[in-house]
């Protein structure tokens, strides 16, 4: 018995080790985390983004252009993430995988840091918005390059 009740343990101590390793996803805790880019505090439910690394820590920005220049400055830590994510701007609170994502860039939408850069997870939903507010739609290697090079919209 006492030999069943040690292997017990023991296999549950390594599920839950296991399961606080996991390289995943976590909620971004809007009004409680600092960007790790400009280090204002992540606020915008509609523009926030993350970082996972390989290890599995979440790194926090309150735009995607935040995550966008911190992958221009430290191309490896872009390289090796387990996760680059954006939020949804039409789903607050649900995050798509950067690379994945559409973006609008348009003077009509302005977010947090000034690049006027709104993430969709869809193409429709993209084009929807670029016919009511203008601008230029792009993908996230573009957006990479925008950042870089501080294009902003006409």
């Amino acid at each position: 018995m006492k030999q069943n009740v040690t292997y017990t343990f023991s296999l549950l101590a390594t599920l839950l080790l296991l399961a606080a390793c996991s390289v995943e996803p976590k909620p971004i805790p809007y009004g409680e985390a600092n960007c790790a880019h400009c280090n204002m505090t992540v606020a915008d439910n509609r523009y926030g983004a993350e970082l996972v690394n390989d290890k599995g820590k979440a790194i926090y920005f309150d735009s995607a252009e935040c995550l966008a220049a911190l992958v221009n400055e430290q191309p490896e830590q872009g390289e090796k993430a387990a996760f680059l994510l954006v939020t949804d701007y039409t789903n607050p609170n649900h995050l798509v995988e950067a690379k994945e994502a559409y973006f609008l860039q348009s003077r009509e939408m302005p977010s947090p840091m000034g690049m006027f850069l709104t993430a969709v997870a869809d193409k429709a939903t993209a084009e929807q918005l670029h016919q009511e507010h203008g601008g230029r739609l792009l993908d996230w290697n573009q957006v990479v390059l925008a950042v870089k090079n501080n294009e902003k919209p006409d």
